[in-house]
């Protein structure tokens, strides 16, 4: 067969990114799926973005990626989070149609230069003098490659949990990947942990009582996930924002009452599962149980999809028994008549615990093997296809002869995501939040552009035209801010005024600046404003955060050598070595980072590594 420079398994949403990320940087890719049906299928909520998953999204779009485009082309609804917060929390959220979704970001990969799609299992892997070269199918073919990427989400050694009931399966409707999960624990030696997630019911909207829930509305005001313009964009799907409701309810005392007496008839509290669920996303009866000073909580009622009469019960999640689940239903206000046309369920599968793998999502013992999404451990679409496109990228260049890259902490929610698997851990499903940042004044979602571009350009995964659409948003940027910052208005800078005043009252005060707000007339200038006012507002803030990055940049250009030994480092607590040799830190900011190790290791270590070096 062909051989590939890369070759990516799974095409969930990290694979989706992945082959993209590794075509665009030139490699010849196979993308390999158990269900070319499936191709970036939401198994769980038909939503992307969210409260640091929308940041997410910017960043792969200002990294060339497909996930912020291909959600605008789905969308049924779009909502700005966090709009009574500060900017720097503000977090965009789409929800979209779930085969709208699926079939454009599949045309997409299926007429993208350099990729090739097939319908298969891979089983084993081809290793010759301590390298892998290869895969094997379930189907007998051996395709020769230069790196492999891993994005097999659930699938690896998967088992499906309804009640007391339990089958194998990668999720709802596809098969479990065992085969893999063998070649990677007894082929590679590859030590293997298993997490536990799970998803809620889907109803039929035609039994559901809408009057008596609370309508939640899509925002008026038209936001977009992706910075381009429509000429830059891929043609996916004949689809219009559609601007489709979701709607409120509350789960009540009987509710909960019917949890409590069938709580011994989850697998999860009778012991049946043994994974680790995610902390952030409990089933509905790990809320009644954990929390019992909250009878009542928070769903939300979302749609599927605009041609399609399935509601999502957001919240809901459950591995309770179906004949349970519908007992559950009909106390819920508005589906006391509901049909449960998808039962909940709950998933084990292997994940492989991410300190064996560096932060640019390289195998450290394996060294052109590359990881992502739920594999590390993570969960949510977002998280997998940031991690995705990082992979598929230094998997394209490793084939190149290139060294690794990723961003770092300071420049990304996706750098603060690989730091922390590299460094934290992983005992469940790991997820993003904007409190994970320190630095998250620097990192908001509307200036992603303005952070990542030029390096993606440097990294040779955003295209020619994007970038040169990029310099021209950046070069206005820049003029504007400097204009600002020059002119005055009553011996006061403008920049000063936009920090204190509030902008509609900018015009009104200032007749002056009337040239500059003209830049809101249009779309770029709409932009440009916007940036210029939330820079105003935090200058000062910026600036203590700049001066942070700084000083902390020492400790990360300070670099540790991969064969390190710790042990020769006199004064290291136990708990701190033992901590240390296993993550094996690259650099010393990092080491830092590391539950356990404190300030004074890392001021050992500094000292005998500036001996080693002297």
């Amino acid at each position: 067969m062909k051989y590939y420079d890369v070759v990516v398994v799974g095409a969930g949403h990290a694979g989706c990114e992945a082959a993209l990320a590794a075509s665009r940087f030139g490699a010849e890719v196979l993308l390999i799926t158990f269900n070319m049906d499936h191709i970036a299928q939401m198994s769980c909520n038909p939503a992307i973005g969210g409260i640091a998953k929308g940041q997410v999204v910017r960043e792969i779009d200002a990294l060339g990626g497909a996930m912020g485009m291909v959600s605008e082309a789905a969308a049924i609804q779009f909502r700005m989070l966090n709009r009574t917060k500060g900017p720097a929390v503000w977090s965009p959220r789409a929800q979209c149609d779930k085969a709208a979704y699926r079939g454009g970001m599949k045309f997409l990969l299926e007429k993208s230069t350099g990729i090739d799609i097939i319908q298969s299992e891979v089983t084993e892997f081809i290793i010759e003098e301590n390298k892998i070269c290869g895969i094997v199918t379930h189907l007998g073919d051996h395709i020769r490659c230069g790196a492999v990427v891993l994005t097999t989400g659930t699938s690896l050694n998967g088992t499906l949990h309804y009640g007391m009931q339990h089958f194998d399966g990668g999720r709802a409707g596809d098969q479990a990947s065992n085969a893999l999960s063998t070649a990677l624990s007894q082929q590679l030696k590859i030590e293997l942990g298993r997490l536990k997630t799970g998803t809620p019911p889907r109803i039929l909207s035609k039994t559901i009582d809408f009057s008596s829930l609370d309508l939640q509305p899509s925002e008026p005001q038209f936001e977009e996930f992706s910075f381009w313009d429509h000429s830059l964009r891929p043609s996916l799907v004949n689809a219009q924002r559609r601007d489709l409701p979701c709607y409120m309810l509350h789960s009540t005392d009987e509710t909960a009452d019917v949890v409590r007496a069938n709580i011994h008839r989850s697998p999860m509290y009778s012991g049946v599962i043994k994974g680790i669920g995610t902390r952030y996303c409990p089933s509905f009866e790990d809320k009644v149980i954990r929390f019992p000073q909250h009878p009542h909580h928070l769903l939300f009622l979302e749609p599927e999809g605009a041609e399609t009469g399935e509601y999502y019960l957001n919240g809901f999640s459950s591995s309770l028994p179906p004949e349970v689940q519908k007992i559950m239903l009909r106390t819920l206000p508005g589906l006391k008549n509901a049909v449960i046309s998808r039962y909940a369920y709950a998933i084990e599968y292997d994940f492989i615990p991410p300190y064996q793998t560096e932060r640019c999502l390289r195998n450290k013992r394996w060294q052109n093997l590359f990881t992502a999404g739920q594999i590390n451990g993570t969960s949510g679409y977002e998280e997998a296809a940031g991690q995705g496109l990082i992979a598929g990228m230094n998997a394209a260049r490793y084939t190149a002869g290139k060294e690794a890259v990723f961003p770092g902490r300071d420049q990304s929610y996706i750098g603060v995501m690989l730091d922390d698997l590299s460094t934290k851990e992983i005992v469940e499903p790991y997820r993003l939040f904007t409190s994970r940042a320190e630095y998250r004044l620097t990192l908001r979602q509307e200036n992603a552009d303005l952070r990542l571009c030029r390096t993606a350009y440097q990294w040779g995964i955003l295209p020619e035209e994007k970038f040169e659409q990029y310099v021209k948003y950046e070069t206005l940027f820049n003029k504007t801010l400097n204009s600002a910052k020059q002119l005055k208005i009553k011996k006061t800078p403008l920049f000063t005024l936009l920090r204190d005043i509030p902008p509609c009252a900018c015009l009104r005060q200032y007749p002056e600046i009337a040239e500059l707000l003209l830049l809101s007339e249009n779309r770029i200038g709409k932009r440009v404003f916007q940036e210029l006012l939330i820079t105003a507002k935090y200058d000062g803030y910026l600036q203590r955060e700049e001066a942070e990055i700084i000083r902390l940049k020492k400790l990360e250009d300070t670099s540790i050598p991969a064969d390190f030994n710790y042990s020769d480092v006199r004064g290291l607590c136990n708990e701190s070595r033992q901590k240390l040799g296993k993550t094996r830190p690259a650099t010393l900011g990092q080491a830092g980072r590391i539950d356990g190790v404190t300030p004074a290791d890392i001021g050992l270590l500094q000292v005998h590594l500036k001996k080693q070096r002297s």
